[in-house]
């Protein structure tokens, strides 16, 4: 696993290869294995591979959404928040799988918050999604993860640049000493 998070870095910018179904699969079936609270399962997913959709997506939010349109692949994930009321949390999980999974899949992929994001005419891209998608208002969009086969190299962040001051041991006034080589 350590070695999937080490290689895990985002990727903006992807080859017009489409993912095969096997792949696809794969991610459904990560998607689904999410653990969320109390076992109430809210998260549901949306997977994009239209196109013309995908650019729609890439218009989602004022800035940061614009590169989705040169991937494959997108995963809209939700949540149902009659379901749950850490559906954000449970959808935050599911995510962070889909990614790793996609890593162990050798697709490069990236995390496109939408959850109280805006769009440049003031109003928010959970809305503008949910209206393009057919979501109903109690769906709510935590974020949209773009997948494609890499057209970036990105190198491993070493563990020496990682920010051990982050970790306590005990208590928040014990800074965690990290022997690191």
């Amino acid at each position: 696993m350590i070695k999937l998070l080490r290689k895990r870095r985002s990727i903006r910018r992807y080859k017009t290869k489409p993912v095969d179904k096997k792949t696809i699969a794969g991610l459904i079936e990560s998607a689904l294995r999410a653990p969320s609270s109390r076992n109430n399962r809210p998260c549901e997913f949306i997977f994009v591979d239209d196109q013309k959709l995908i650019e729609k997506l890439s218009e989602s939010k004022e800035s940061g959404s614009q590169f989705l349109k040169g991937a494959a692949l997108a995963i809209v994930v939700c949540g149902d928040s009659t379901k749950s009321d850490v559906w954000v949390e449970d959808c935050s999980i599911a995510t962070i799988l889909i990614q790793m999974m996609a890593v162990s899949l050798k697709l490069g992929n990236c995390w496109i918050q939408m959850r109280n994001r805006k769009r440049a005419d003031g109003t928010t891209a959970e809305v503008y999604i949910q209206q393009l998608l057919g979501i109903p208002e109690h769906v709510k969009v935590e974020a949209v993860v773009a997948l494609g086969w890499p057209a970036e190299t990105k190198k491993p962040v070493p563990r020496t640049d990682l920010d051990y001051s982050k970790v306590r041991l005990n208590s928040y006034a014990e800074p965690f000493i990290a022997k690191v080589k």
